[in-house]
């Protein structure tokens, strides 16, 4: 372990300086993953609100197995990457299933190597319950933490073996929960991306890139890709519009919205607008097309992703 990175100091700010947040107030394994999920692509801000909505409603495993696919796609409705929804529903099903058929009893396994056999956990969300819900000594590596290495150790691309040897290295074993949420708290809040604070960072003295901290990690270099597609939005004599629901494969997989593909027959149809639409890797330009039908449905009723909630507002 680095000699001069003090684990004393960082371990007492975040006993000090730790943001209120309600996940954190609870030993609850389960509730511990939905926020970890959450998390993964939703700003705490946002979060916060989607973690005590999926609590109330499904406050056990076994909650959540019991319902369909559908009401989880519901409650997690403008939270976004809509896959997580659908792989914490089969996660779900797995926990419930008996021991004997290769299910938990309902319960969520209390390792990070039995939470990695669960649809939808990767290396760091098993780690972060294994070690905040379980107090396994096992270390996290996230963004957070990744940019937490890169400086302290002056590394501008920092491999994530690098990163995960480094956490592994500095790990607290005696309170490993607590460890790894004082180094994420730190990346989210002290050693941010592009305004880091230097002078109030509990780590300040250990860091080799202080001087400039933006240079360190260099950021990544994302493809993006270009897709035009056609929507039909289409209202019937009650103003309901036409909703499908996607396929199991695919952008948007499993949510509502109006027929949309790359080639739609809009014969007879109003070009009323193009809506731009970004997704991780994507930038979608989608062609809406005014029309009619016979019988439609109820918006509230089903599951709609970001982008079908603007096509549907471009009808109003």
């Amino acid at each position: 372990m680095s000699q001069r990175l003090s684990q004393s100091k960082l371990l007492a700010w975040y006993a000090e300086s730790k943001r209120d947040l309600p996940w954190r107030n609870t030993n609850d394994a389960w509730k511990i993953l939905l926020s970890e999920i959450l998390l993964q692509q939703t700003q705490v801000s946002r979060g916060i609100a989607y973690w005590k909505k999926l609590v109330a409603r499904f406050p056990t495993p076994q909650a959540m197995a019991d319902a369909q696919v559908d009401e989880v796609l519901l409650l997690w409705q403008g939270a976004g990457y809509y896959s997580r929804a659908r792989r914490l529903h089969s996660l779900s099903l797995m926990v419930c299933l008996p021991s004997n058929e290769g299910g938990y009893d309902g319960r969520l396994p209390q390792t990070a190597a039995e939470l990695l056999k669960l649809p939808g956990v990767g290396p760091y969300t098993a780690a972060a319950v294994a070690s905040i819900a379980y107090g396994e000594p096992v270390a996290c590596v996230d963004g957070n933490i990744r940019r937490v290495m890169a400086r302290q150790s002056k590394n501008p691309e920092p491999s994530m073996k690098e990163v995960d040897a480094w956490a592994q290295d500095i790990l607290y074993g005696a309170d490993a929960g607590n460890w790894n949420q004082a180094l994420m708290e730190l990346g989210a809040t002290i050693c941010t991306p592009r305004r880091a604070q230097c002078t109030q960072c509990p780590l300040a003295s250990s860091c080799k890139g202080r001087e400039t901290p933006t240079a360190y990690p260099l950021p990544k270099k994302v493809k993006r890709k270009r897709l035009d597609l056609q929507c039909t939005l289409r209202f019937d004599a009650t103003g309901k519009p036409e909703l499908v629901q996607r396929g199991s494969d695919g952008i948007l997989a499993g949510m509502w919205g109006p027929p949309m593909a790359e080639n739609l027959n809009t014969e007879g149809l109003e070009l009323i607008g193009i809506i731009q639409h970004a997704l991780s890797h994507r930038d979608l330009y989608v062609e809406v097309w005014l029309g009619s039908c016979s019988k439609g449905t109820d918006p509230s009723s089903v599951a709609l992703s970001s982008l079908a909630q603007k096509i549907l507002s471009l009808g109003e």
